[in-house]
């Protein structure tokens, strides 16, 4: 399955899922997009589940904490650049790590874009806009 194609730079139909080990994130990021207009989002505790829920049902973006267990965010990546019919999802991962070396391993790995906790609306609607266009 490929990525339904987004109408435009504002298209807020988009249907998100956001991956993190602590419920609480997950809801403050959820509210977070609810605020920049995103309604449909699905959650998922850790990036095996993840995997399990992408592998089923279409999302058209990820956002993805880095450090979880079973599966950290960037194996859940890794699994899904890996996957073709996936491979274009456009992927944000999300961490409390800004280290250099980290920012380079995303990237590498095919993020499409990296976030540093805590983040606002404002900077999650511009990472939005960036990859989605």
């Amino acid at each position: 399955m490929l990525p339904r194609p987004l109408a435009s730079k504002g298209d807020t139909r988009v249907k998100i899922l956001v991956v993190d080990d602590y419920p609480t994130m997950r809801r403050i990021v959820r509210n977070l997009l609810d605020q920049i207009g995103f309604k449909d989002v699905e959650e998922a505790g850790n990036g095996a589940e993840a995997l399990e829920k992408i592998k089923v049902s279409r999302y058209d973006m990820v956002i993805s904490d880095w450090n979880m267990e079973p599966m950290t965010g960037l194996e859940l990546l890794k699994h899904v650049r890996a996957d073709a019919a996936l491979a274009k999802t456009p992927f944000i991962m999300v961490t409390a790590e800004s280290k250099t070396e980290n920012v380079i391993a995303a990237k590498q790995a095919g993020a499409s874009q990296y976030i540093v906790k805590p983040f606002t609306a404002e900077t999650l609607k511009a990472k939005i806009a960036s990859v989605v266009n």
